[in-house]
């Protein structure tokens, strides 16, 4: 358990562990995290013990760190999300309730999934490089969690960023490409229910490639929604294409972020695929469930209708924009 991931407080988890786990089935261990990279110090143990489940209590970092020291083995991934963005949990459809994802670990279903690896990093959710291992890197310093801080830094940096060119290389050729990122992805969503790869699936034995080419300031309210109800991959600006293995030459060195945590590499990317090598205790119900929208769904909704550009003069259409940035986070702070 990670004791200061996310945003929600976790003196109870103890607790509801003791009250709501079917003892006929486990027993339990709890342990607290200390320091960044000690979750994967107690997975390694638990796994060189033959523990069946090792369950994250956190955010994906937490889950990132579990997972990467049970990979290729018989231990399998049990999440508790108490993070801020949650993205595997919420691909993977677990509740976010505590108590309610306990009772999924005692239906004890375990599947066998695929996870990615990006420069010898692991990675179950989401990779990448441009805008968004840039934000990665600003919501990494941010003094403070959650939806809140990462629309801000969003809407701070997004019309700053300058793209950058970037080759491909995979098993159908070469390509060029001037990306405002480029993400691969072995689940749909970075988390928040922000979709950066709607159609991406754990089991499919590919990663999801998705370029989005730049785009303007009239432009980027349109890709904020189409994130947020699953249809980016619609958007005439994304191009998208499956492979199980890239490689990605930049023209200097950059961040890249592996779920989520920024880290600084050379102008060369590699990305791999690893079919079928995580097990993971997923939701038995999980096609029986239904989402409903959150309040950053419903922020950015009412952002995208309002807006109502001046044509002609882009002046006035800047002043319009940043009048509905303010808007869109007075309401988020709520």
């Amino acid at each position: 358990m990670n004791p200061i991931s996310g945003t929600a407080r976790k003196a109870a988890i103890p607790g509801l562990i003791e009250k709501t786990l079917d003892k006929e089935v486990y027993e339990y261990e709890i342990i607290e995290t200390q320091y960044a990279g000690h979750a994967s110090i107690i997975a390694e143990e638990a796994k060189n013990k033959g523990i069946d489940i090792v369950v994250a209590v956190g955010g994906d970092g937490t889950v990132n760190e579990v997972a990467r020291a049970i990979i290729n083995s018989q231990t399998a991934l049990g999440i508790i999300p108490c993070g801020s963005g949650n993205g595997l949990a919420r691909h993977l459809m677990l509740p976010l309730n505590v108590k309610k994802s306990i009772e999924v670990i005692n239906y004890g279903e375990i599947h066998n999934l695929d996870y990615g690896v990006i420069n010898s990093h692991p990675f179950f959710c989401t990779c990448g490089m441009g805008f968004d291992a840039f934000i990665s890197m600003k919501f990494s310093e941010a003094g403070k969690r959650g939806p809140v801080t990462y629309v801000e830094n969003v809407l701070k940096e997004g019309l700053k960023y300058k793209p950058e060119t970037y080759e491909i290389i995979d098993e159908e050729g070469t390509r060029h490409y001037k990306a405002f990122l480029i993400s691969c992805a072995n689940a749909s969503q970075y988390g928040n229910n922000a979709y950066i790869a709607p159609q991406a699936s754990m089991s499919d034995g590919l990663l999801d490639v998705i370029i989005m080419e730049p785009f303007d300031i009239l432009e980027a309210p349109q890709v904020a929604i189409e994130m947020m109800n699953k249809t980016l991959d619609k958007n005439q600006k994304i191009k998208t294409f499956r492979t199980k293995h890239i490689t990605i030459h930049r023209q200097n060195q950059g961040y890249i972020h592996y779920d989520g945590d920024p880290i600084m590499t050379d102008a060369d990317v590699d990305i791999k695929l690893v079919s079928k090598g995580i097990r993971i205790v997923v939701n038995p119900d999980a096609d029986k469930r239904k989402r409903k929208p959150n309040i950053v769904q419903n922020a950015f909704s009412e952002f995208f209708n309002d807006l109502n550009i001046v044509r002609g003069d882009i002046t006035q259409q800047g002043r319009n924009i940043q009048a509905l940035n303010k808007k869109l986070l007075r309401k988020l702070n709520r």
